[in-house]
């Protein structure tokens, strides 16, 4: 593979190249990605899919299309986005504020910091609107204040930053998990089933899924990172084949989606959770027409982030937050008492 060329059209990049014989009969997207070494396969995928791809002149939009010798490969590649995020004027429900810091309940849909594929539309966003200019810098351009974070369509409760020593000191009890400080994190989750024994703590390790990288699992030897969550029934509904409860989670570590990977790796998948609970999606249809419709009503996992505490970075005050569970998880309880 050559490179000819590479040189501005507009506010577009163009890389040319000669599809060369030791390459011909290779996948475009497989010969993209090792033409341009800074850039994923999958980000090549979405520039061919988006018709930034054409081979002899003609616009070839399928990643898995076969490529010819002598084929000049041409590549429109759009600028860089603007990597700092923008203020928004999305509405914030505060719990408590301060010049140090902010806690919020995030409701389920709000990603918390802008990715390929959410660019806009953040907490994040919403913070710099809301907060001003006294974010920048603090733990990152794309990360201001942020330090943890809820999955999309979890809701709950959050704390952010909004000083670089508050950033500090909250990420350090973070990192100790609450071993030596007042960090506690309990989450309320909706289950398939009931657990057995009541009570108990599920310790694995937890890392990428090595067939489906949108997922999370849990890992053989030594492999990924270690992931510890204690549990307690709270409440059970309904008879089997459609039992389901209601548990709450107390993190001692917080690796991505562990709750939702630890529950589903003990048979108690979260309802409404399509990720690691689709084998358990026929179950709903053994549930009452009510549950039924406050699960689809729900239309997404049944976890909650009901109670956070800290150390204050600023007084060393122990502060502890509660929050009640969103009113479309809690119709889904009241469907699931009322008919059990």
């Amino acid at each position: 593979m050559a490179g000819l060329d590479t040189h501005q059209s507009g506010t577009d990049l163009l890389h040319e190249f000669t599809i060369t014989e030791d390459v011909a009969g290779k996948r475009l997207d497989v010969v993209l990605a090792a033409l341009m070494p800074d850039m994923s396969r999958n980000r090549c995928q979405d520039l061919i899919r988006a018709g930034a791809v054409t081979l002899g002149g003609a616009t070839i939009s399928e990643p898995k299309h076969r490529v010819k010798p002598g084929e000049t490969l041409v590549l429109k590649a759009p600028p860089p986005a603007d990597p700092t995020p923008q203020p928004e004027a999305i509405p914030l429900d505060i719990l408590f504020e301060d010049d140090a810091l902010i806690v919020i309940d995030k409701p389920a849909g709000l990603v918390v910091h802008p990715a390929p594929g959410s660019e806009t539309g953040t907490l994040v966003n919403a913070l710099i609107h809301h907060c001003g200019e006294s974010l920048s810098g603090i733990g990152g351009v794309r990360r201001p204040g942020i330090v943890h974070r809820l999955d999309k369509d979890t809701s709950g409760v959050m704390v952010v930053a909004k000083t670089e020593t508050a950033h500090n000191h909250l990420a350090a009890q973070f990192a100790d998990h609450g071993r030596t400080g007042a960090l506690e994190r309990v989450y309320a989750a909706i289950v398939w089933g009931v657990p057995n024994p009541a009570a108990g703590t599920i310790d694995t390790r937890i890392g990428r899924a090595p067939h489906n990288r949108l997922k999370q699992a849990v890992l053989k030897d030594d492999n990924g990172r270690q992931a510890i969550t204690h549990y307690r029934l709270a409440d059970r509904f309904g008879q089997p084949p459609a039992e389901t409860s209601l548990i709450e989670c107390r993190l001692e570590t917080g690796r991505t989606h562990q709750i939702r990977v630890h529950l589903a790796h003990i048979g108690h998948p979260l309802l409404g959770d399509t990720l690691y609970g689709a084998g358990f999606a026929t179950k709903s249809n053994r549930l009452s027409e009510e549950a039924q419709a406050a699960l689809a009503a729900l239309g997404r996992q049944a976890l909650h982030a009901k109670t956070l505490a800290f150390e204050h970075p600023v007084t060393g005050e122990v502060m502890r937050f509660e929050t009640d569970l969103p009113a479309e998880m809690a119709a889904l309880v009241e469907a699931l008492v009322e008919t059990g």
